[in-house]
């Protein structure tokens, strides 16, 4: 997955020459997951460009850069890292396009490396996505497999809205066939496994888990429909919605914690909209109410398929 993006990164970069990257240690180095390998080399220290440890100044500068034309992809080096850039990107790069009435693109890519399962401290393993699918103005999006990593970096980037893209880090080295076709538009939904009797929702590392999940309980007579959200904002309820008006339940999980979580906003949507077609509450595994914990509890921590089945289980009436 991490060479799908740097392919994805330097077709793009080849496509427009008013592309350029930004981030720590992403020119010499080629990033600390190695996703920007050899680009500079390539592209030369003007497109891709190693900044100081000051992530305010990268957003800020990408939001210069929008404003004269450019194309900017910031990379945050780690998830937890985000939050000295928080207010450029809420208060300035999703704000100036509805601020200027459209006079104003802001087509800023900015990078995250998210979620834990590579045994790492707490800021480097959270997931934050949803303080900024909270804030209107910007997309936000996650990728699950080589090929979305390829097709969504690349409309991201041709995209003129902000877009907050989110790579699950502990599969950088998941390996799969990748086309050179864009795939489907990044803010749709995908089915990945077909089924009748449970809808489970994921995205980010947890869609393998998810695929798992499935598997072992088709040995049980289950049949779970398992979708990869890929777009966090906008999401894509109408195919939500079609699968759960034939399954009739909703399994919900993610690395984030509970409270205050995006699953906690697709429950309550599915539940207005679908309400006639539920046969039990939505579930949602997820992360804890904690702090991320240290690398050697983490694994009780993430969702796993024991949890997650057990999630499938109170959806099914099986247990409390």
């Amino acid at each position: 997955m991490a060479k799908a993006i740097n392919a994805g990164l330097r077709q793009a970069m080849l496509d427009d020459p008013k592309v350029v990257l930004l981030g720590e240690d992403i020119g010499l180095l080629g990033g600390v997951f190695r996703v920007t390998s050899d680009l500079l080399a390539e592209f030369g220290a003007r497109r891709v460009i190693d900044t100081p440890l000051a992530e305010s100044a990268i957003i800020g500068t990408a939001v210069g850069l929008a404003y004269r034309g450019y194309r900017p992809v910031c990379e945050i080096q780690f998830d937890g890292f985000i939050f000295p850039g928080f207010d450029q990107i809420v208060s300035q790069v999703a704000k100036l396009h509805y601020r200027s009435q459209g006079r104003v693109s802001m087509p800023i890519t900015i990078r995250v490396p998210f979620g834990g399962g590579i045994g790492a401290a707490e800021h480097h393993s959270e997931s934050p996505e949803a303080y900024f699918t909270h804030t209107s103005g910007l997309r936000v999006i996650a990728v699950s497999n080589p090929q979305d990593a390829y097709g969504l970096i690349r409309q991201a980037i041709a995209s003129d809205d902000p877009v907050l893209y989110f790579e699950p880090k502990r599969r950088y080295h998941v390996k799969g066939e990748v086309s050179p076709e864009l795939g489907a538009p990044m803010e749709r939904a995908q089915v990945v496994a077909a089924g009748t009797d449970v809808t489970l929702l994921c995205y980010g590392a947890l869609v393998t888990t998810a695929r798992d999940v499935a598997l072992a309980a088709s040995d049980d007579g289950v049949s779970i429909e398992v979708i990869d959200l890929r777009s966090l904002s906008p999401v894509d309820y109408e195919t939500i919605e079609a699968s759960v008006r034939k399954t009739g339940r909703l399994v919900i999980t993610h690395e984030a914690a509970r409270s205050g979580g995006l699953g906690g906003e697709i429950a309550a949507v599915v539940t207005e909209r679908c309400f006639d077609y539920l046969e039990a509450a939505p579930v949602r595994v997820t992360g804890f109410d904690i702090p991320y914990p240290p690398a050697k509890l983490e694994s009780h921590h993430l969702p796993d398929l024991d949890r997650i089945l057990d999630g499938v289980d109170r959806a099914l009436g099986r247990r409390r």
